[in-house]
């Protein structure tokens, strides 16, 4: 161990901070998935005072030799099995009363699963749900606050960037791509114009596939060329739908 090393080890069991006061930092994830033609939200009833039993977001206070990202990792993988899925800092929630347990703030994150890739078994053993943000009851402390936030950060973003994709299945058909989109943004749209637009991005690969879940003719499979939309994203290409 070099002399660097072993003095960052020291320095991280003194407190040089001990006169201030103490606040906790949590972190707290919206859980994002797509099914049914809806949108939906993973949460479960808090199981600790304040508000037990009240819905509430999956989270956790951050340990102290842990940064907060691979906290809300942590948190996600407890949860749903899942270690490579799509997690990106939203907002940080530090109002004085947001909790009153005690003085504490949270870095909320958003994440998007497959709804068919998680660990079922492992979900209900934490007592979560799936609820449709339509029937979303009220959750615990500013929660819904995160919620309101992360839509809106959704979907800003799903105008610039394929983030859909992120929601659906390996393969999709286009019709299921416009009904992940009508429920970010919460409005119909064209199909003509949808799939116009989508089409001329030039990101999806046709399959031979076909989906007949929904009529005898069936409606053509599709798969996203991530690659593809790295050469484009590269060269400054504006994905807008």
């Amino acid at each position: 161990m070099t002399l660097s090393s072993a003095k960052k080890m020291n320095l991280q069991h003194k407190d040089f901070y001990s006169k201030n006061d103490k606040i906790y930092v949590a972190t707290d994830c919206i859980i994002f998935g797509f099914d049914d033609g809806d949108l939906k939200l993973l949460i479960f009833k808090r199981k600790q005072e304040p508000d037990a039993g009240i819905w509430s977001l999956i989270g956790s206070f951050v340990k102290l030799d842990e940064d907060v990202n691979n906290a809300a990792r942590r948190v996600l993988e407890e949860i749903t099995g899942l270690s490579e899925l799509y997690l990106e800092q939203s907002k940080t929630y530090g109002n004085a009363d947001r909790d009153p347990g005690y003085r504490c703030l949270s870095v909320a994150h958003y994440a998007l699963i497959r709804i068919g890739d998680y660990d079922k078994k492992l979900v209900e053993e934490h007592g979560a749900y799936w609820y449709t943000l339509k029937d979303l009851p009220t959750l615990a402390l500013d929660h819904n606050k995160m919620v309101s936030d992360a839509l809106a950060i959704l979907r800003r973003k799903a105008r610039y960037e394929p983030i859909g994709f992120e929601l659906l299945p390996e393969k999709f058909t286009i019709p299921q791509m416009q009904k992940l989109y009508e429920a970010i943004y919460q409005r119909e749209l064209d199909p003509r114009n949808f799939r116009k637009k989508l089409l001329s991005h030039k990101v999806l690969i046709k399959l031979e596939e076909k989906d007949k879940s929904g009529s005898k003719r069936g409606a053509f499979l599709y798969r996203f060329d991530s690659e593809k939309y790295e050469e484009l994203r590269e060269s400054g290409y504006n994905f807008e739908i």
